[in-house]
């Protein structure tokens, strides 16, 4: 059996230590709260609990120099939260370095692909 269904590929992240600035989970979280307008809403699309994904915006507003995502209380008028145009620009230079950096390592990736053992098949 031959590796061609293995799934391989490269992660990206930003460190400023000691926190992850921004990674492909935090992207994620972005783009869903983009897409939804809510951290609740993005977080159960993501299956986490809201506070871990109040924790993760909290952090990624910490890191950078004004905050990515913005929120409101809920109420009568209802809450919700949106990316601020920060959020939109460091989440676009985001996927162009993802992209950029996947096709930067495909022929080492396929390189490897053909070094890894087998997969198994799992029952």
């Amino acid at each position: 059996m031959k590796n061609e269904h293995i799934n391989i590929g490269v992660r990206l992240r930003v460190v400023l230590d000691p926190d992850i600035a921004l990674g492909p989970g935090k992207a994620d979280l972005l783009e869903m709260i983009g897409a939804t307008g809510s951290i609740s809403a993005a977080a159960r699309g993501m299956g986490m609990s809201y506070k871990r994904a109040w924790l993760l915006v909290d952090t990624m507003n910490r890191c950078f120099r004004a905050p990515l995502v913005e929120s409101a209380k809920g109420g009568s008028a209802g809450g919700g939260a949106q990316l601020t145009k920060l959020g939109a620009e460091v989440l676009r230079r985001y996927r162009t370095m993802e992209r950029r950096a996947m096709r930067g390592a495909s022929a080492d990736l396929a390189a490897l692909k053909r070094l890894l053992r087998p997969a198994r098949r799992r029952s």
